[in-house]
């Protein structure tokens, strides 16, 4: 069978409190359809996770966010959960590495409460995309169209509400990264 997404690296932004489910199904999809995924935290550190509303076990992060270069990946990926985010959107690195990505037009997807550090970077202006229901005020209030559906994709911008999505999530992610 052949594998749609061979020779792309996809990188994960993440840090505690990222929900389980959300990093490990798109990463194991993305990974069956051959790419690589690099999961980077702030500062290297293992990824302690949640399932709401419990922790979970760690997984290893595959470097610091400040040492990644946006030009070696062929996409990023925001997942979500509560605290994970919101540590994010307050990390200069990761805020840096989300605005410089968006400028190469490449594949930039979040799921859920994700979108908080796309806002932080100042990049959803003028973009149509959905997340989780409490960040929809932000969103708009940031200058993004919101709406309620299970993938939003806008240009190289692709979103999504809540694990519930994750099936649709992950075909429509795959499927934009095999196209650049």
């Amino acid at each position: 069978m052949l594998k749609r997404l061979m020779n792309k690296k996809i990188a994960f932004l993440a840090t505690i409190g990222v929900e389980a489910v959300e990093l490990t199904k798109p990463k194991t999809a993305l990974e069956k359809e051959g790419a690589e995924v690099k999961i980077l935290s702030p500062e290297g550190e293992d990824i302690r996770l949640l399932e709401f509303p419990e922790w979970k076990n760690e997984m290893a992060s595959d470097g610091k966010i400040s040492d990644a270069k946006v030009e070696e990946y062929d996409a990023l990926y925001l997942p979500g959960g509560i605290v994970n985010p919101d540590i994010l959107r307050t990390n200069s690195d990761a805020v840096k590495f989300v605005k410089d990505f968006a400028v190469t037009q490449k594949p930039l997807a979040s799921m859920c409460h994700g979108p908080s550090t796309m806002i932080t970077a100042e990049i959803v202006d003028g973009r149509k995309m959905t997340s989780w229901p409490s960040i929809q005020i932000d969103l708009e209030n940031a200058g993004a169209t919101w709406v309620d559906d299970a993938v939003v994709i806008d240009r190289n911008f692709i979103t999504s509400r809540n694990p519930n999505d994750i099936p649709k999530f992950n075909e429509a992610l795959i499927s934009l990264i095999a196209a650049v």
